[in-house]
């Protein structure tokens, strides 16, 4: 299966309801219900992040069945390890030999009282040493990793940086990762309001929780939570993140250009030219290195990607079946 073979009815050929759905109710109660139905039995583990810091995540398996192979998940900004895609992406898996690890960063899900500092998307230290982590608590080979939007992000950077810490890594697969921070807070800014609602409702919510767990370390009040996105990200900059703009602090974890030119890790790119967050003319400047293999479907939003009225997902699919290989190659 490719990219092309993504074929959805007319009626979902928006992008902004394919984007919509992605992450509705129903979507997750489908996650739930994938998960169960596959028998896969799953339990929270506490990972190290490296300095102190801790990071949740969920370990599921299939009970009497071998293990081919380890996956790692990462998900969205302000989404979680149950998040519908990362349990029907789990699902997928498991059905294939691997066992999965949904990754949680900091922050986010239920983790919020793990550590004290705040999430930024420029911690990939800590996500690079949870995956060795993960590696070493599970040492099922092969192993991968796979994420989608900011979580296709950090899969890219954490596997750029795998030989340098010894990761294990056999292929990685990214779903709609963000490319250009700048440029997506453009486009937030000046699309459809509901992605500036959604995300800026999640991420107060996040951070009113933070303050109430500690209260000492983070007494920002309601003023800085009524900012606007930008607002909001230039705070976070300037008070926590250790840069001196938001200019750099977004060109910190940008993989646009030829950033990813030190990927060594096979990797697998799906994107929808339709992406009403991730704007398509920045595709035809992206340097990818010969590893890397770019595939963009003609509809698809922000990591929805829909097939029918039931909910059933091309890109979960998709990450499966490009992970899978690996399992093949492993067993000549």
């Amino acid at each position: 299966m490719n990219a092309a073979d993504y074929q959805p009815p007319r009626w979902l050929r928006n992008p902004h309801v394919q984007s919509v759905l992605g992450s509705s109710p129903m979507r997750r109660r489908r996650g739930v219900h994938a998960l169960a139905r596959v028998g896969a039995e799953s339990h929270e583990v506490i990972v190290d992040g490296g300095d102190g810091i801790r990071l949740q995540g969920f370990h599921s398996a299939l009970p009497g069945q071998p293990t081919r192979g380890l996956a790692v998940l990462l998900h969205g900004w302000e989404g979680s390890a149950d998040s519908s895609y990362m349990r029907l992406t789990a699902a997928q898996l498991l059905l294939r030999g691997f066992e999965v690890f949904r990754l949680n960063f900091r922050d986010h899900g239920s983790s919020h009282h793990l550590n004290e500092d705040l999430f930024h998307s420029n911690r990939l230290d800590e996500v690079v040493h949870a995956v060795g982590d993960i590696a070493r608590l599970y040492p099922a080979r092969p192993m991968v990793l796979a994420g989608y939007s900011l979580g296709g992000n950090f899969a890219l950077r954490v596997a750029r940086r795998a030989a340098e810490a010894g990761l294990p890594l056999a292929k990685v697969a990214a779903v709609c990762p963000l490319l250009d921070p700048l440029k997506t807070m453009e486009y937030i800014e000046n699309g459809l309001q509901i992605y500036d609602w959604y995300f800026r409702r999640k991420w107060r919510s996040s951070l009113i929780r933070k303050r109430e767990l500690f209260p000492e370390r983070h007494g920002y009040d309601d003023r800085v939570l009524a900012q606007d996105m930008r607002g909001m990200m230039r705070w976070l900059t300037e008070r926590h993140t250790g840069f001196e703009s938001l200019e750099a602090y977004f060109n910190g974890y940008s993989i646009a250009g030829d950033r990813l030119a030190g990927l060594q890790v096979p990797a697998h790119i799906l994107m929808a030219q339709d992406d009403p967050v991730i704007p398509y003319e920045d595709f035809p400047h992206w340097h990818l290195p010969d590893c890397a293999q770019l595939e963009i479907a003609a509809w698809g939003g922000h990591c929805g990607f829909i097939e029918n009225a039931s909910g059933d997902g091309f890109a979960e699919r998709w990450v499966a079946d490009r992970l899978g290989t690996v399992l093949a190659t492993a067993s000549v």
